[in-house]
């Protein structure tokens, strides 16, 4: 009996002390992690821009999520890509981490960088630079929120599973923000160590929730979605496992009825998982047809008239 109660002291001992060392060396990883200096390859992104056959074509913009590297340039997105440049866009994949021309982790990713690649592709004398809209699903919809609140030339966005705030970067420690504007990072929602333990488990939704308990901080992170200058289409699910994108998406419709936003705004809860509204892109397009290409395209073609007319042509 005395073997016994050596054995379970000794198992208990050591069960200790490795948690002690653990959390020792997380305390280290946190504490040294450098949170001055921009990651490699920072301001850096990969574009690639897909053209269809006429002129004039309106511009979206594609953001993968936390998978990292170009997701729209990839052949799991051929078919989706090839629908918009049949319905009359252009197409530009934009991948922001993960790649081998971009920062490796989704750390402090400059938006002005992504805004300034939309620019040089909306150059082209084939694209309707008066027409541009984004699309993101997950982190690439905090990016197109992020993005299109800061930069007037957006036109509409489209947020799939969106987040209302700015969350903390991907890195082991969490400790940055995910976006820069301008050398600045924007303000985050922290991760407090109460969200480790669900966070090591995979228990993703339980640590974001977590996190949107610190009201303060939620307050402070979020995105300002009423300076939007175009229509916003919102598509959450209702059983996301991977964070509360409804009850986000609920409180970005609070936020720009609160504010008395000027343009549409809808917001399509789809019965499922996080992975579920990827199978109504068929209602994504409905809406950027009606709210997006149609009346934007009206509206540059009659701004170009009146130049002309200025110019005495």
């Amino acid at each position: 009996m005395r073997l016994l109660f050596k054995i379970i002291a000794i198992f208990f001992l050591v069960l200790l002390l490795g948690t002690v060392a653990l959390a020792g060396y997380v305390v280290y990883q946190v504490e040294s992690f450098d949170t001055e200096t921009p990651p490699a390859r920072h301001g850096q992104v990969d574009q690639r821009l897909f053209l269809g056959p006429g002129e004039r074509q309106p511009l979206i913009v594609g953001f993968g999520g936390g998978e990292g590297g170009n997701a729209w340039a990839s052949d799991h997105w051929k078919a989706q890509r090839q629908r918009f440049l049949d319905q009359g866009y252009a197409f530009l994949a934009i991948g922001y981490f993960g790649g081998p021309k971009t920062p490796k982790e989704l750390d402090r990713i400059a938006l002005d960088a992504v805004h300034a690649a939309i620019v040089q592709a909306a150059a082209d004398p084939r694209i309707e630079s008066r027409c541009i809209a984004l699309i993101g699903g997950s982190k690439g919809a905090e990016l197109a929120l992020a993005l299109g609140s800061r930069y007037p030339d957006v036109d509409a966005v489209v947020g799939i599973v969106p987040a209302s705030v700015v969350f903390a970067a991907h890195t082991p420690v969490m400790t940055t923000s995910s976006w820069t504007d301008r050398g600045a990072p924007l303000p985050f929602v922290p991760v407090p160590w109460s969200a480790t333990l669900p966070l090591l488990s995979g228990d993703l939704r339980a640590a974001f929730e977590i996190m949107m308990a610190d009201q303060t901080a939620w307050n402070l992170a979020q995105i300002p979605a009423e300076n939007l200058r175009g229509p916003l289409l919102l598509v959450s699910a209702t059983e996301d496992e991977m964070w509360p994108s409804q009850a986000m998406a609920e409180q970005i419709m609070q936020r720009l009825d609160a504010h008395g936003f000027a343009y549409t705004a809808q917001h399509l809860a789809i019965e499922g998982g996080h992975g579920e509204p990827l199978k109504h892109f068929d209602k994504m397009e409905a809406f950027l047809a009606t709210e997006f290409q149609q009346p934007c395209l009206s509206n540059s073609a009659a701004q170009l008239g009146e130049a002309e007319v200025a110019a005495g042509y």
